[in-house]
Order: structure tokens, then C-alpha cells, then sequence
């Protein structure tokens, strides 16, 4: 059951022809797509996937970090997506 909400900052990349995004506190949490709205979706998708995966593991699920700075130059762009755990 998910009952605690949790905000990411998520870092995204817009390329000439693609977009990309991955997640600090969650390394191996990555999307990739043709628009910044479609990889906002996948990224979201990830990071809910990667957190149930640790749960299911016994892993621990590292908190939001408060100290990540915002992101905001040509082509790089940071936003917080929350998830539910």
C-alpha cells in the first residue's frame, strides 16, 4: 500500500532530437524519450518502479536529498516529481 509522498529532484536534458532525465538520490533511476513531457512520465514510472523494487528487497529507500541545488541553463532543467511509496 502507498501512503507516504516523496519529491524527487529530477534533472532533465533536452537534446537536438531527444530528451533524458535521471535522478541524483536514485542513480540508476534514467528515461530517455522525444519530448520533456513524454520522459517526465517514463521518469516518474522509474522512480515509483526502482522504490517498489527496494521495498520488495528489504532495501532501504534513500530519502530526497534537501540540499540539491535547482538546475536552470540552456538545455538542462530541474523539477521536483513527487512519487507515493
Amino acid at each position: 500500500m502507498k501512503d507516504k509522498l516523496m519529491e524527487y529532484v529530477v534533472i532533465f536534458e533536452e537534446g537536438e532530437n531527444s530528451c533524458s532525465a535521471y535522478v541524483p538520490d536514485l542513480p540508476v533511476c534514467i528515461a530517455a524519450g522525444e519530448t520533456i513531457e513524454e520522459v517526465k512520465e517514463l521518469i516518474a514510472e522509474a522512480i515509483e518502479f526502482h522504490i517498489e523494487g527496494l521495498l520488495e528487497d528489504g532495501e532501504i529507500v534513500p530519502k530526497p536529498s534537501a540540499t540539491l541545488p535547482f538546475q536552470d541553463e540552456p538545455g538542462v532543467l530541474s523539477v521536483l516529481i513527487a512519487v507515493q511509496v
